[in-house]
C-alpha cells in the first residue's frame, strides 16, 4: 500500500494510492496514519478493506509528512562511501546517528526556508525508513521484520552549523522544513529489496545527485539492528539512511542552496518530492 496525509497543515486526512494512481480518502476507516496503524496486524486489516471503493479525492490537495506522531527522526551520516569521499571523511567503521529535530518535519512540497544568516544550506536525497513495531536490541537477521515501510526523505543540511561551530552535527540538521519527508508510505511488503532503490535529485532542473541504496555502506537491516542497540525505536519513528554523492558541498566550488531555487527528488517506487527554497521568516 501507499498511505498519504493530505490537506493542509495540521489537519491533513489520510489517504491511499490506489493502483491506478489515484487518491482515496481513508478517513471513514481510519482516523489518522501513525503509530497505531504502522504493525502488522493492523495494516492487515486495512488491506483487507475495499479500499478501490472509498471516495476519491478531486483535484491535487497539498500532501503532508505521511506518518502522524513521528516520536523520533534518527539520521545516518556518511552512509555512502563516495559521499564520505566528497565530503572528505573516512569512511565510518560503524553507522554515525545524529537526531533531526521533528520540528523540521514537513510535507514532500512544502517550501525549504534558509535558517536566518545560512550561507551553507545543502541537499541529500535519503532512503527513509518508518518503524512499525518496538525494536530494542533486535538483530540484523530478523530487523526488517520491524519495518512498516519507507518514503522519500530530504535531509536538508547548514554545513557552516553542521560542521563549522563544534559541537554535533544536529544543529545543522533540525532548522525548520529541514525534514521533508514523502509522499507516500510505501509497505515493506511492496519494497521487498530495499537495497536495489535507484534515488536522484536535482537542483533548478539539473540533475546533481544519482544513485542507488545498492551502495550504502551500512544497509537497512544492519542499520535497524544497530540503532535498536543504542534507543528504544518506537512505531512511527523515522531513520533516514544518508546520501549518495553529489550534494553541494561536495562540488568544486561548492554550490549552496539560495532564494528561488528548486529541488525535485525521488526514489524508484517511493514517489517525489519538490521544495521552492525561500528566505528567513519568523
Amino acid at each position: 500500500m501507499k498511505l498519504v496525509r493530505f490537506g493542509n497543515a495540521g489537519k491533513e486526512k489520510p489517504g491511499v494510492i490506489d493502483e491506478a494512481g489515484r487518491l482515496r480518502d481513508l478517513s471513514s476507516v481510519v482516523k489518522d496514519i501513525g503509530p497505531l496503524l504502522l504493525g502488522d496486524a493492523a495494516l492487515a486489516k486495512l488491506r483487507k478493506q475495499k479500499l478501490d471503493k472509498l471516495p476519491l479525492v478531486k483535484g491535487k490537495p497539498r500532501m503532508g509528512c505521511p506518518v502522524a506522531g513521528i516520536g523520533k527522526f534518527v539520521a545516518i551520516g556518511l552512509n555512502y562511501a563516495d559521499h564520505a569521499a566528497e565530503s572528505g571523511m573516512p569512511i565510518p567503521k560503524e553507522p554515525i546517528v545524529f537526531m533531526k529535530a521533528t520540528t523540521c518535519i514537513q510535507g514532500p512540497d512544502d517550501p525549504v526556508m534558509l535558517p536566518k544568516n545560512s550561507l551553507k544550506s545543502d541537499w541529500e536525497v535519503e532512503l527513509g525508513i518508518v518503524i512499525g513495531a518496538q525494536a530494542r536490541h533486535v538483530s540484523q537477521k530478523n530487523a526488517l521484520d520491524y519495518v512498516a515501510g519507507y518514503c522519500t526523505v530530504n535531509d536538508v543540511s547548514e554545513r557552516e552549523y553542521q560542521l563549522e561551530r563544534g559541537g554535533t552535527w544536529d544543529k545543522g540538521k533540525g532548522f525548520d522544513t529541514f525534514g521533508p519527508i514523502g509522499p507516500w508510505l510505501v509497505t515493506r511488503d511492496e519494497v521487498p529489496n530495499p537495497q536495489r532503490l535507484a534515488m536522484w535529485l536535482e537542483l533548478n532542473g539539473k540533475r546533481v545527485q544519482t544513485g542507488s541504496t545498492r551502495t550504502m555502506i551500512f544497509g537497512v537491516a544492519k542499520l535497524v539492528s544497530y540503532v535498536s542497540q543504542c534507543m528504544t525505536l518506537m512505531p512511527g519513528d523515522v531513520i533516514t539512511t544518508g546520501t549518495p554523492p553529489g550534494v553541494g558541498m561536495g562540488m568544486k566550488p561548492p554550490v549552496y542552496l539560495k532564494k528561488g531555487d528548486v529541488m525535485t527528488l525521488g526514489i524508484d517506487g517511493l514517489g517525489e518530492q519538490r521544495q521552492v527554497v525561500v528566505p528567513f521568516k519568523l
